[in-house]
Parts: C-alpha cells; structure tokens; sequence
C-alpha cells in the first residue's frame, strides 16, 4: 500500500506539467548552477580549491538540503491534503506523511545519480560512497520523524505551512551549503550544531569528496538524534490523530 500511494503521489506530482519529470533533473542543477555563480563568481569564495572542485563541494551539500527540504514543503500539508483517507478507518493514516517524505526523495536520488557521475568525471569516486545508504536512511527516518509532527501540527495550526517555508528558507542561508565550517568564528560554529543539515552535509562532504569515514562525532550525532525524532514523531502523531476527525 506504501509503494502504490508513493508512486502515485509522485506521478501526481508532475502530471500536467510542461517538462514532467524533467525538473527532477533541472531542480537541482538549476540551483547548483544559481550556489556556483554567486558564490564561486559573484562573490569570488576562495577555499584554496579549484572551481571544480569547489561546484563538488557545493554539490554535497545541496544533496541532503534537496531532500530535507522538499520532505518538509510536502508533509506539512500531507494529512489536510487527505482528509478522504484519514476519514477511512480502513486506511493506516500514519502512512500518509511518510509517502510525501518518500516521494521527496525523487529530487535528491536524481541529483545523487548526477553527482556520482561528476566523482567519476573528476577521478573523485571511491568506495566510501557506499556509506551514503546508511546516512541516507538516517536522513530518511529524520524526515518522518518531523513530517509526523508538522502534519499534524498543520490539523490544528493552518499557519504551520508557512512557518515550514521560513524555516527552510532560513536552513539554506544557515546551513554550510557553500562554505566549510573552517570558514566561520568559534560563537557561529556553535551555533552549526543545532542544524540537523549540519550533520548530514558534513557526512555526505566527508564519504562523498574526502574518502573517509565522518569525522569527529558526525555520523553518530545524526544517528542518535534521527532515530529520537523518528520515534518522538510517531507518538506525537499516535496521539494527535485522535482529534483529526474533529478537525478535518
């Protein structure tokens, strides 16, 4: 049933649409292309690294913002959206939430498939970019922790749409998309530690581009706090869908 609604959801998505399925291709490289000039050209950010390798960086980082972000723009509005399927007893409604985070994936998976093509170009693909499955299935149980919540937060809160709009918009200026942590004083590199995209883009910058296991506490951190908030998300929700049909 996950699978049927997932695929559906996602050729819903893009049915009637000029290019169809083609944005899951032109989405990323669009905005990779947008980072690339206005920081690699406009703004001229030197890491003592090529162009080449610097649009790499980017790259990594863009990948889980993709992800995260569309994961977020679409669960919040999941439940409301499917007010039929919640009114269904028959229908296991937890399920609604996680087939938007799934079907969000799209993007990120095709800007992967684009990404490893760019490693293979650049002689920079190693084995290490298996590790990428475990790290994107922590990303993946992340985002269903908060779709759970926000979705239902969106039941009784219909202001909760925007405030998710904000806060990514405030995720892409905050997060190290185009900038090293190395680049930032000691007071906003603290500060870096209370984004959950922190932890993923450094994992994904370090088995991606570095050929090596995250260092430091990373992979562990962004372990940990997944798995708390996919299970904090799922009883928060377990309790919330009790007033769903009093709402919708």
């Amino acid at each position: 049933m996950l699978w049927a609604t997932t695929m559906a959801d996602i050729r819903s998505r893009y049915a009637g649409s000029v290019l169809g399925l083609s944005w899951l291709i032109l989405y990323p490289a669009l905005l990779l292309a947008t980072y690339s000039i206005v920081y690699g050209f406009i703004f001229r950010v030197r890491l003592g690294m090529d162009i080449s390798e610097y649009i790499l960086m980017i790259f990594a980082g863009l990948i889980p913002f993709l992800g995260i972000s569309e994961s977020l723009s679409s669960s919040v509005v999941s439940v409301t959206a499917n007010s039929a399927l919640v009114k269904n007893t028959l229908y296991p409604i937890e399920i609604i939430p996680v087939k938007a985070v799934l079907a969000s994936q799209c993007t990120g998976i095709v800007g992967m498939a684009l990404f490893i093509v760019a490693l293979v170009l650049f002689g920079h693909l190693s084995w290490w970019i298996l590790l990428v499955f475990p790290i994107w299935f922590f990303q993946i149980l992340f985002c269903i922790g908060i779709a759970w919540i926000i979705s239902s937060l969106q039941v009784i809160i219909e202001d909760m749409k925007n405030v998710i709009t904000i806060i990514i918009m405030v995720l892409m200026m905050l997060s190290p998309i185009a900038y090293t942590t190395d680049m930032v004083s000691g007071e906003i590199k603290l500060l870096l530690l209370f984004n959950p995209l922190y932890y993923f883009i450094s994992a994904y910058r370090d088995c991606l581009l570095q050929g090596c296991f995250p260092r430091g506490y990373v992979f562990w951190a962004l372990a940990a706090f997944s798995l708390i908030v996919y299970w904090g998300g799922y009883v928060f929700f377990s309790k919330m869908k009790q007033l769903f049909d009093d709402e919708l």
